[in-house]
């Protein structure tokens, strides 16, 4: 099949195309006439692709799977080096859900703090004389 072709059956531009094609991952073959030439596999590859791509892994990541199919083996992640890359990125998302929950936990009590101090100054507001609660945005709330 021809550049366009496969574009259209892999949701992707041909300039994406090209774009692997310069990066190694895509074969470079050409007919006679000089055009490019793909088939299923080459379709294979770039489904390949987008889906670890779909899953956060960066074009590079995804070398290790695309040259596991390519060798001929029937997955891109039954290779050691595709494994590797998994292990690897597990590891990362385990770091970053760290990362996250830390934040969680500081916002969780941001908001725990400032629904106490709201509340105490709710109270205040109710004794005849307390301080009228003022809104952050400068105005009155009552």
């Amino acid at each position: 099949m021809r550049i366009g072709e496969l574009a259209a059956r892999a949701g992707t531009t041909t300039r994406t195309l090209r774009y692997y094609e310069a990066r190694g991952l895509l074969p470079a073959r050409r007919d006679g006439n000089g055009h490019r030439t793909y088939d299923e596999s080459d379709l294979r590859l770039l489904r390949q692709i987008r889906t670890l791509q779909d899953f956060g892994f960066d074009l590079e990541e995804t070398r290790p799977f695309v040259e596991c199919l390519r060798a001929g083996h029937p997955e891109g992640d039954s290779c050691p080096a595709a494994l590797v890359v998994y292990r690897r990125k597990l590891a990362e998302l385990d770091a970053l859900i760290g990362q996250l929950t830390a934040v969680r936990e500081t916002v969780a009590g941001q908001l725990a703090r400032a629904e106490r101090a709201r509340d105490e100054l709710a109270v205040e507001a109710l004794v005849p004389g307390g301080p009228e609660p003022l809104c952050e945005l400068g105005g009155q709330e009552r």
